[in-house]
């Protein structure tokens, strides 16, 4: 199993200082906020994406991959009923799998839970539609840049388009690729009906990336959740990638958050 943690954790510090204290820490990876770097990654030149890719290949990091993909954007909206919205935002989801792949990074998450909702007067039927139009060049250029796109499912009190771990698969599964597939978050997970171990299992190989935090907003070990079913659950149905420690909360300070987050996962996972 292979760790990494978000770097919008470490907030005010460089990226590089981040990664440093991600790989000491004992960390496979760091997965980045594009909004730490600029408001838009059209902004971010060719020559800073390879000095990104640069820094973590000197410390024998992994960049995961990317996620917040469209937080702190303007006039991005995925199932909007104007169409320029859609194809403004079409064409940055594509700019985004761009960036990921120049930085080394394997997995794009799209949550972005407002830049989604239906708005109202639109059904949900045509909501879906749009969105599967604002994708379908993504999931192209994915497949062209070898990154994999992960759809995160949501809790209804964050947004009201694809809330459960099933509305997830099906959506991706209209695209009939092997770059599009979901992400599963153990907050999100924990507002179904279902188990997070009977979801895991029933999601399973549709999931290509995990997100492991607590329905406190914290990290592993700060909350309620109990992470050894979750990664027995994990290993038993053979998923052997990333459990990203993503967190909301960070009032315990970089440093804490990463070091017993990292702990209790480990912990978890007999290592």
């Amino acid at each position: 199993m292979k760790f990494g943690i978000c770097n919008e954790i470490f907030a005010g510090w460089k990226l590089e200082d981040a990664m440093a204290y991600a790989k000491n820490a004992g960390y496979h990876a760091i997965e980045i906020a594009p909004f730490t770097i600029a408001p838009y990654v059209t902004e971010v030149s060719q020559e800073k994406r390879m000095e990104i890719r640069f820094a973590a290949e000197t410390l024998g990091l992994n960049i995961s991959g990317i996620h917040w993909v469209l937080a702190h954007t303007e006039g991005m909206h995925l199932t909007h009923p104007d169409e320029e919205v859609r194809v403004r935002t079409a064409k940055y989801l594509v700019d985004l799998v761009d960036f990921c792949a120049d930085i080394g990074g394997e997995f794009m998450v799209v949550g972005s839970p407002k830049q989604r909702d239906v708005i109202p007067g639109v059904m949900k039927e045509g909501a879906w539609q749009f969105a599967r139009a604002v994708f379908r060049d993504a999931v192209i250029r994915a497949g062209e840049r070898n990154v994999t796109i992960c759809i995160e499912p949501l809790a209804p009190e964050e947004t009201n388009f694809i809330n459960t771990v099933q509305e997830a698969i099906r959506f991706t599964q209209q695209f009939n690729s092997p770059y599009f597939k979901i992400v599963l978050d153990v907050k999100a997970m924990s507002s179904e009906r279902f188990s997070i171990t009977d979801l895991i299992k029933d999601a399973w190989p549709n999931f290509a990336y995990f997100h492991a935090n607590d329905t406190n907003l914290k990290g592993p070990g700060f909350g309620k959740v109990d992470f050894k079913p979750i990664a027995t659950a994990l290993k038993k149905v053979g998923y052997n990638g990333y459990v990203s420690v993503e967190v909301f909360n960070f009032e315990e300070g970089p440093e804490v958050i990463a070091t017993k987050s990292l702990e209790t996962l480990k912990k978890a996972f007999g290592i």
